[in-house]
């Protein structure tokens, strides 16, 4: 599947009936971030807002917590919670709990900690998880930033039950963001005597998808927005995963493991790695150097043809190749998943190496079925409305017989509609509207980084990739004045796998915000024997374990020069 093929597939989703900006103007440089040192911790406890209560403000001494072996410095913790109410839908008591770090020695910078999976959680308020590298060295408090963690209007217990109630469902899609950074900002006014000078919101996975949509809702709280993973089109990729199953099925091998299906023997790690190999026989050199990495990622996609290219078992299957129906899945799993009329519901993905890792199986299989993520994202807080047997929250077997019966029309269109009380779709509160018409954060000069794993098992970097063309189709082919984006060889979905998925995207875009250095290239390492941030078991035997890349802004590519094979200075990016 070529650009060209899946590019129109999103777009019209996205809307590119106008074009913004002008071919003349010059974009605003903002100013960079002063410093401030905080006044008095205790005394937040007593802070006012509207509709917030204040549970505690306590110091948090020096090296109480740490990152990748150094300590982070003195702060205030704050802990709160916004919004109290009980749902006349369900009878639960939800809030928006929060909790915010706010270091001694200040910044001058604010980041909004956006959270993933279904949150539920308050994070540790440090912007670690926020960030999205494979093993930060630096987090957000060793950065300066006083940073807010929330639980996006729901607690961990409430989940995915909290689908049920219309409110609970348009907090976690938007209204928690939108809802919390005014009350967090005035909180910096009073603990440091001023607002922040810069703003950021960072996220990965589903904070990604947050990151994303606050850059369509709130532009004008936010001067960086910093993406990673994102699940742009997150109830459309639940509903592409949950109709693969079908077809998993009819290559599984073991049938039942504690009552349910076994779908990793549809494609276990031996074949996973058959795979990888034929297509880095095909793409690994089209960069320049053949390095276990596929660079070039469109060029391989001319290049690599399953159901030629893929070794094809003459009898049984025994690891060493795939049977005709295993090679017809892949191609269609990698396929757009579409509706019965042939539109496209979700985006395809690319080939890519790092098919062999632990993060890919659990995605393509575990989450559809036995660890229920899909099913019940589907059916709780998806569709309008709801799955009637909340039963399936608790009972697997249950979420199997749901993800095996799945219709891609009949239970898949209901993430695009409305209901009685759900008076908004998933595609409307979970996805950023108009998110190729982002006029209002590029005039400011705010501006925009988004990193994706070429490897991703559920969001896709080329629906990634297709947002990021829209983007520069509206924009009159600028976009990358004020966005850019940068795909990750063979990582998987935020981190891991065959990749260099170390790298610090949030420096560089705090750079390109108060100082207008744009992001040529982000240097990313990875994490072998010896690493502080973390080691990446899924690297290769054959790597060093200080391996560093550009990852490069796309359409340009990583492409080797000469020099060091293993250092990223011997590549430079081009198209």
């Amino acid at each position: 599947m070529t650009a060209k093929f899946f590019l129109p597939i999103l777009l019209s989703s996205f809307g590119l009936a106008a074009c913004g900006g002008s071919d003349n103007d010059t974009l605003p440089q903002l100013a960079a971030a002063q410093p401030a040192t905080i006044a008095n911790c205790a005394t937040l406890s007593g802070f006012s807002f509207a509709r917030t209560t204040i549970a505690s403000a306590s110091v948090v001494a020096a090296g109480t917590l740490s990152n990748a072996g150094q300590p982070v410095g003195e702060h205030c913790l704050v802990v709160g919670r916004m919004n109290e109410r009980i749902s006349a839908v369900d009878g639960q008591n939800y809030a928006i709990g929060f909790q915010m770090r706010l270091p001694k020695d200040w910044s001058g910078r604010f980041l909004y900690q956006a959270n993933g999976g279904t949150d539920g959680n308050v994070a540790v308020a440090d912007g670690g998880s926020a960030i999205g590298s494979g093993g930060l060295l630096r987090n957000g408090l060793q950065m300066g930033f006083a940073i807010i963690s929330s639980d996006a209007g729901h607690s961990s217990a409430q989940n995915p039950l909290f689908g049920l109630d219309p409110q609970a469902r348009l907090d976690y899609g938007y209204t928690a963001v939108g809802t919390l950074t005014p009350m967090a900002k005035a909180l910096v006014k009073e603990a440091y005597g001023k607002a922040p000078d810069r703003s950021y919101i960072a996220g990965t996975s589903n904070g990604g998808r947050h990151a994303m949509v606050a850059a369509s809702r709130y532009a004008d709280a936010f001067d960086g927005v910093l993406a990673t993973s994102p699940g742009i089109n997150l109830p459309r990729a639940a509903v592409g995963n949950l109709s693969n199953v079908k077809r998993w099925a009819t290559v599984t091998t073991i049938r039942v493991v504690n009552g349910l299906p076994d779908y990793e023997s549809a494609l276990p790690k031996a074949e996973r790695e058959v795979v990888a190999s034929a297509i880095l026989d095909k793409c690994d050199a089209l960069d320049g150097l053949k390095d276990g990495l596929v660079q070039d990622i469109e060029a391989c996609r001319e290049a690599f043809a399953p159901l030629r290219d893929i070794p094809a078992c003459a009898g049984a299957r025994d690891g060493s190749c795939l049977s005709a129906t295993q090679k017809t899945v892949i191609a269609a799993v990698f396929s757009p998943a579409r509706n019965r009329v042939g539109d496209a519901i979700y985006s395809g993905f690319p080939f890519d190496a790092g098919i062999v890792q632990t993060d890919w199986a659990e995605w393509k299989f575990r989450n559809s079925l036995r660890t229920a993520r899909n099913p019940v994202c589907v059916g709780y807080m998806f569709s309008s409305p709801p799955v009637s047997d909340l039963g399936m929250a608790t009972d697997t077997s249950k979420t199997a017989a749901f993800a095996l019966n799945f219709d891609i029309d009949t239970d898949g269109g209901k993430i695009f509609a409305t209901s009685g009380i759900y008076t908004e779709s998933a595609i409307s509160f979970m996805t950023p509207p108009n998110a190729t018409k982002l006029d209002t954060l590029r005039n400011r000069g705010a501006k925009m980084v988004v990193v994706h794993g070429a490897s991703d098992a559920i969001f896709s970097v080329d629906d990634t990739q297709a947002w990021y063309q829209g983007l520069d189709t509206y924009h009159r082919g600028r976009a990358s004045e004020f966005a850019r984006f940068f795909r990750v060889p063979g990582m998987g979905h935020s981190r891991g796998g065959p990749a260099t998925d170390q790298y610090d995207a949030l420096s560089a875009l705090v750079a390109w915000v108060e100082q207008g250095k744009a992001p040529e290239r982000i240097v990313a390492s990875a994490r072998g024997a010896g690493n502080v941030g973390g080691v990446n078991s899924e690297l290769p035997a054959g790597w060093s374990a200080q391996r560093s890349r550009p990852l490069c802004p796309y359409p340009q590519v990583a492409r080797y020069q000469s020099g060091d094979s293993e250092v990223a200075s011997s590549f430079a990016c081009r198209p």
